[in-house]
């Protein structure tokens, strides 16, 4: 197999406009030209193409690949021709491009950072969201050390969002320009001195684009799959991975009411997550969801879908990236915002609260399937795309 051999079998793609992509990459990443540019590469499209386009701009490039999780394990996954392929297809890109390439082993840290919450949220019955988590430590925080280490003036990934620098100087976080791409949601942990450091060339650009820069290329990697699960669980099989780590998990318990009644039994709280139907076993009549776990006394509350209505929701591990001085700032002067409670979930009209020192969210109407453990992202009601921060959900509030 040549380095320009397709991975996959690839399709017809329109080829862009390459003049104005490298020109695009290069005001995303505002240094002069030849200065030393990190390119975060997973072996994926996005992140290649990025590395791509910033060689093609002038900067000089430095692949680096993290290591995270136990490759063979994906090679035995069915269904999907790149699996298992990707730190392989990170370093073939870099010697098609001529950029070096390094291969860190951050997997004790993923593991500590990542795969163990993970694990232990599922265990207390909360719902994780592995990929912010790996943002919030692993990528933006122990690679951007590295990045620097390296001399890099910046570290450039593969996310679909905008960083634009405020009329006050200050660097912002916005929606990129593919709605059906944007991935603000899952970076709303990124703090403002990371930011600053940060550069996301793929922000004007939307997906079949940048399979066409891949193509003009003549990178291997052009029609390669989107990844769809979480990447240390190739089989999609979470609740096996979390038995294997948590087997204390697996204790049996009650499936009760919400209004006390015990409707059946369960063999143990990790198979349950909060807005869940399917797979309750028991049968009253009506359709019943899971609206509350009980880990402490192994119980799953369910009820009707009007009970997983939330009225407000309190915040941790939050951050800010506002025009405020800081989140409680803000909070405490009740300010209005557009809640995103899933990636997947328009944001909604609310506003900010604070209560006993404890920085919420309270909705203008209810919101269905809020669970803690999940992520809370805050938009500006007068600039939408503008990403204001969030936090984790702590605990909620059922409409009265």
């Amino acid at each position: 197999m040549t380095l320009a051999e397709p991975l996959c079998p690839v399709p017809d793609i329109a080829r862009p406009d390459m003049n104005a992509a490298i020109a695009s990459a290069r005001a995303a990443v505002g240094l002069p030209v030849g200065s030393r540019v990190v390119a975060a590469m997973s072996g994926g499209v996005d992140s290649t193409v990025v590395a791509a386009l910033l060689h093609k701009a002038g900067y000089e490039v430095v692949g680096v690949t993290l290591q995270l999780y136990d490759h063979g394990a994906a090679l035995k996954k069915k269904g999907a021709c790149c699996a298992g392929q990707d730190i392989h297809d990170a370093r073939l890109a870099a010697e098609t491009l001529g950029i070096p390439h390094y291969v860190l082993d951050y997997e004790s840290q993923f593991r500590d950072a990542v795969i163990d919450q993970f694990a232990d949220s599922y265990l207390m019955g909360r719902t994780p969201v592995p990929c912010i988590r790996c943002n919030q430590t692993v990528k933006f925080r122990d690679l951007l050390d590295v990045a620097r280490d390296l001399g890099a003036e910046a570290m450039a990934t593969g996310h679909y969002v905008r960083r634009a620098v405020g009329a006050d100087g200050r660097s912002q976080m916005r929606k990129a320009i593919d709605p059906s791409r944007d991935q603000s949601y899952f970076l709303f942990a990124t703090t403002r001195t990371q930011l600053d450091y940060l550069r996301f060339p793929l922000a004007d650009l939307e997906k079949p684009q940048v399979r066409g820069v891949a193509a003009e290329l003549g990178l291997r990697i052009a029609a390669k799959p989107d990844s769809q699960d979480i990447c240390f669980v190739p089989s999609g099989d979470y609740r096996t991975l979390i038995d294997r780590l948590r087997p204390q998990g697996r204790e049996a318990g009650e499936i009760v009411h919400m209004d006390g009644r015990v409707l059946g039994a369960h063999g143990g709280i990790t198979d349950y997550t909060i807005g869940q139907r399917r797979g309750l076993n028991v049968a009253v009549g009506e359709p019943l969801f899971v609206v509350r776990l009980e880990p402490e006394a192994r119980r799953v509350v369910v009820g009707p879908r009007e009970a997983l209505l939330t009225a407000s929701l309190t915040l941790e591990e939050t951050n800010w990236l506002g025009d405020e001085p800081d989140m409680a700032t803000a909070a405490e002067a009740g300010r209005p915002v557009l809640a995103r409670v899933r990636s997947t979930r328009d944001p909604s009209t609310a506003r900010m609260t604070m209560e006993d020192g404890v920085i919420g969210v309270m909705f203008d109407q209810g919101e269905e399937g809020v669970a803690p453990g999940q992520a809370c992202a805050l938009y500006d009601p007068a600039d939408p795309d503008r990403l204001l921060g969030g936090g984790f959900i702590a605990a909620t509030a059922a409409v009265a």
